[in-house]
């Protein structure tokens, strides 16, 4: 066994990713504090051909050093857009046939491994700030909640591991 140098994985140029066909998912970062964290959530949605990030209020958005850092170049392969006001980005995925899917712990909450994408459905996930979570007042636009099960002390995760675990299961379900 050895360790593949970087030539030898064959990853697609910025050009020739930009032209495949992304999953029906976009990510919606709401209010989002790290620009670390935006960062590998970037790298994240490029490994796993997230069709769009939504950054929000407060997040970060390109360029900025920090995301850089931890995007290592992925800013360039996925399509971002600015909202200033959350609701506004969960609007025009409405109204573009997204369903608006929580990633939060609510009284509704359905577990990710009982959440089974449709082949023909659309997705946006929203994400929330580190601290308080997805905005209580997007909870009524939302059409559904999903928790990450978890067996610990503690009741959270950090958003971008979160985001890892999520965006996976949806491109499972999707591919």
């Amino acid at each position: 066994m050895k360790k593949l140098k970087l030539e030898e994985l064959e990853r697609d140029t910025v050009d020739s990713y930009k032209l495949k066909d992304k999953l029906p998912l976009v990510v919606v970062l709401d209010n989002v504090r790290s620009a670390m964290n935006v960062g590998s959530i970037f790298r994240t949605s490029d490994a796993f051909l997230v069709e769009k990030i939504c950054l929000c209020g407060i997040t970060a958005t390109p360029p900025n050093r920090e995301i850089t850092k931890t995007a290592i170049g992925a800013t360039e392969s996925v399509e971002w857009e600015y909202f200033d006001v959350t609701a506004k980005a969960l609007e025009a995925l409405k109204s573009g046939g997204y369903q608006l899917i929580g990633v939060e712990q609510t009284d509704s909450s359905v577990m990710l491994y009982d959440f089974s994408t449709k082949p023909e459905g659309k997705y946006a996930l929203v994400l929330g700030n580190e601290v308080e979570g997805v905005d209580e007042e997007l909870l009524p636009m939302l059409d559904a909640c999903i928790e990450i099960p978890q067996e610990g002390t503690k009741h959270s995760l950090n958003v971008s591991v979160c985001a890892g675990i999520v965006i996976y299961h949806f491109y499972q379900g999707l591919k």
